[in-house]
């Protein structure tokens, strides 16, 4: 074999080990990084579902990716900063308490975007003044922070109009976790809802503190069944899963949240109706795609029921069981909640 030969060899081999290295290389050596919250990487709900959808997306685009979870909120700050410390490009956070470390993080990092889900930042909120200049762009928001928020009073209302169209004792109940916005709009559509198609309904609520707190969300399930409720819809967390639990014990209906429970929560499958779905994996991706493409911009990108972004689940086993009268029902305020011409928010 001549030297050229050789030569051309070897340039061939160096060439397809550039081409190859390129290709297992990480897209534009970028780092996303996930935090999330206190309920653990398999709370079968909001931190669960946002690390998938995020971290699935990352390994499709060739994105190095890291997570953490925090124990308590005091974890919050020092664990984002570990992230920017360790240069990662795009940091994601999870729910309403990671909101001010957030917030801060983003102001002392303006080369750094964060994604967060279930904050909107506005004039006001989280340490910023009154004056949308001094830390705000003029839509709202950081001018470095994505926020992936929902349309949960659209939602809560087609789980409303649902529960006041199962109800045989016109009581149905909501077991929540703590009262902040996003989980006021899903109780609030939810007894709009309820009220819309059943005037006589009577709707009781507990907001529970700690969002993991299960056993105060059983027990307050048990109040609201001991006051006549014959749905309970769960809406926070493992306290609103105590809620739904409560129901499955006696054998009454119940609403799961966030994801579809009949699949990441078995044990309450006989009692569940559907569950009032945020898709925060479809949003964790989607913005992580945005990102690997250069294309996600900060303020905020809304799931609604228009776009695909919230619904309802599938009623699984209830399919056959729920009257056609009530899947109509639903289907009607889906379409106007899709057209614009009906506000969850507004009192029936």
């Amino acid at each position: 074999m001549s030297f050229h030969r050789v030569r051309l060899g070897v340039a061939a081999v160096m060439l397809l080990s550039v081409i190859l290295a390129a290709c297992a290389a990480p897209s534009g050596g970028r780092k996303v990084c996930v935090v999330l919250d206190t309920g653990g990487e398999n709370d079968k709900s909001f931190n669960e579902f946002t690390l998938k959808g995020a971290r699935n997306t990352a390994r499709e685009l060739n994105l190095t990716f890291d997570h953490i979870v925090t124990a308590t909120d005091d974890d919050y700050g020092p664990y984002i900063n570990n992230f920017i410390d360790e240069e990662c490009n795009l940091i994601l956070t999870v729910g309403f308490l990671m909101a001010q470390a957030t917030a801060d993080a983003a102001r002392a990092n303006p080369d750094v975007h964060f994604a967060i889900i279930d904050v909107f930042y506005g004039p006001g909120a989280f340490g910023c003044p009154q004056d949308v200049e001094s830390c705000y762009t003029e839509e709202g928001g950081l001018d470095n922070v994505t926020s992936l928020v929902f349309a949960e009073a659209e939602v809560g209302y087609l789980a409303g109009i649902l529960a006041g169209c199962m109800t045989q004792s016109d009581v149905i109940g909501s077991v929540a976790g703590m009262e902040i916005p996003p989980v006021v709009n899903f109780v609030t559509g939810y007894q709009n809802g309820a009220r819309a198609v059943n005037p006589d309904v009577t709707t009781l609520n507990v907001y529970v503190p700690e969002f993991n707190d299960a056993y105060t969300g059983k027990q307050e399930g048990d109040r609201q069944i001991a006051a006549g409720a014959d749905v309970i819809f769960g809406v926070g967390g493992n306290a609103g899963n105590g809620g739904v639990l409560a129901a499955r014990d006696v054998g009454l209906m119940a609403i799961g949240v966030d994801v579809d429970q009949y699949l990441t929560f078995p044990e309450v499958r006989p009692s569940l109706l559907t569950s009032a779905m945020k898709k925060v994996d479809v949003a964790a991706g989607d913005a992580v795609r945005a990102f690997a493409q250069n294309e996600l911009e900060a303020g905020a990108r809304l799931s609604t029921v228009a776009n695909g972004g919230v619904d309802l689940a599938p009623y699984h086993d209830w399919e056959e069981r729920i009257p056609q009268s009530c899947k109509d029902a639903v289907a009607a305020a889906r379409a106007s909640l899709a057209s614009g011409d009906l506000d969850p928010m507004a009192a029936q």
